[in-house]
């Protein structure tokens, strides 16, 4: 350890160290939106292209920096040009124009390098430009690498709300007035100044590593794109700093290195991720798993009450659960008071949940019938699987589009969303006045009563009740509330004098 601080103090260690950090921090930015927006094979031809430049360079000037920037830049927007120009122009894919202009930008750049390096005097080594030299980083490259990196993190907070919109929303963007394809030809411009900042930390080749990799491990540890790009950035630090310090420990190439540990560190989060890795995949599923066998059992129990018969332990062997999980289920549900503690008996919360999952169920195989148009023989497994993942807005939802049928297709009664309130507005007769409070059960009723502007705290008078609903009255204004609705509406008694 003592050797490896030695060796970091040295003149040449403090120059790779900068400019590492520089690009790791540059690209991890950059590479959020070459990423999202399906540019990553773009941001690889972009590094194969600017050789054919490096290579005029040379032949008008000589070895300079800046000149190799500038023939760099250069040749990677003519590639640009080129690649788009064939994808609007020419009946050639998208993919497939990419590989042909790229390729051939290479194979030049290539033929270019090998042509001068056998002059005697020319130090021009093409290994140097494919893979990188950090550890001979000048004081030229070093403020080249500067230069270009605060150019391309102040376009990005300047420009950031546009390349944001025409990312997610280009069509929008087009609409708002946005350049979505001046957008594209300078993020174009940045990525050939990334590019050509990278070239002497990772070369040409591994370039993409840096600008692909934190940008796609960040987006596996966030969803906001401000948190991703700090995240990106703070990665693409990490990957060129710990790929230097193992590259020196291991004696091996700095730029692989680089590469293999942004690699790694995209695995690690694969696997640890919070949200997106596969261990919280695998949780997960463990956890659906087990409410799904809880709600089976929730399930059984009703039904079998419904038929007027006891429940007992048989139900385990019936739905095909483990002996640890039913265990597990009867504790979750006897602590939530779902059932009660001495025997296999639902509470009326536990009806209720219950009656909610029947509800589920018979109004998918509902939809399945009338919709899909699926025989009655084979709706229910597909029921039975979906029953657990229904959201009660997307029940609301079915039910409306099926017009709040009253059975299923096997005959059988669909249980109502919740238990009807004490005082309800379909309890009322006509002439009956009542308050509404504000206590209402369901968006669905919330909904309706501000649509229709039936103020809570108010009194309502019922006019009549038929097939179509309760009329009800308020303000002078007549509003018919559907029958299905009307159970559910709560009301006060409205006080005398």
């Amino acid at each position: 350890m003592q050797e490896l601080f030695s060796i970091l103090q040295e003149t040449w260690a403090v120059r790779a160290l900068l400019a590492s950090s520089m690009v790791g921090v540059m690209c991890g930015i950059l590479g959020c939106f070459i990423v999202l927006r399906n540019m990553s094979l773009v941001g690889d031809a972009l590094a194969h292209a600017i050789l054919p430049g490096v290579v005029v360079a040379f032949l008008l000037v000589g070895y300079s920096a800046l000149a190799f920037f500038t023939g760099s830049v250069l040749a990677g927007l003519f590639t640009a040009v080129g690649i788009t120009w064939i994808q609007h122009r020419v009946n050639t894919k998208n993919d497939a124009a990419i590989g042909i202009v790229f390729t051939a930008m290479f194979s030049l750049g290539v033929i270019g390098i090998s042509y001068i390096s056998r002059n005697q005097g020319v130090h021009l080594d093409l290994k140097d430009f494919l893979f990188g030299n950090v550890l001979g980083v000048a004081d030229t490259d070093l403020l080249l690498t500067a230069m270009v990196t605060v150019y391309v993190v102040i376009s990005i907070i300047v420009f950031y709300r546009y390349l944001f919109v025409s990312t997610f929303q280009p069509v929008v963007a087009e609409t708002m007035g946005i350049p979505v394809r001046l957008i594209h030809y300078f993020l174009m411009l940045l990525l050939s100044f990334a590019v050509v900042a990278s070239l002497q930390t990772v070369g040409v080749i591994l370039v993409v590593a840096m600008l692909i990799t934190p940008a796609a491990t960040a987006l596996l540890l966030s969803q906001r794109m401000e948190r991703v790009v700090l995240i990106a950035a703070g990665l693409g630090l990490l990957s060129a700093v710990a790929g230097l310090v193992l590259a020196i420990i291991f004696k091996t190439t700095p730029g692989p290195a680089m590469a293999v540990t942004a690699t790694l560190i995209y695995l690690l989060t694969v696997v640890f991720a919070p949200g997106k890795g596969l261990i919280a995949k695998a949780v997960r599923r463990s956890q659906l798993r087990i409410r799904i066998d809880r709600e089976d059992i929730l399930k059984a129990i009703y039904r079998t009450s419904q038929r007027g018969e006891t429940p007992t332990i048989a139900l385990r062997e019936q739905l095909e659960v483990s002996r640890l999980n039913w265990e597990r289920a009867l504790r979750y549900l006897r602590r939530n008071a779902w059932m009660e503690s001495d025997a296999l008996q639902l509470t009326t919360k536990g009806e209720r949940g219950a009656q909610r999952l029947v509800r589920a169920h018979r109004l998918w195989e509902t939809y399945l019938a009338t919709e899909v148009g699926l025989g009655k023989e084979q709706i229910h497994p597909d029921a039975e699987r979906y029953e657990h993942l229904l959201s009660d807005e997307v029940l609301a939802a079915v039910d409306k589009h099926l017009g709040f049928p009253q059975v299923d297709p096997h005959g059988s009664p669909i249980p109502r969303t919740r238990a009807i309130p004490e005082f309800s507005l379909s309890s009322l007769d006509a002439g009956e006045e009542a308050v509404l409070t504000l206590n209402q059960d369901g968006s669905a009723v919330s909904a309706f009563l501000w649509r229709e502007q039936l103020q809570a705290g108010k009194a309502v008078k019922v006019l009549h009740k038929d097939a179509e609903g309760v009329a009800v009255e308020q303000d002078g204004r007549t509003i018919t509330v559907p029958l299905y609705l009307a159970d559910q509406v709560h009301v006060a008694p409205q006080l005398t004098e």
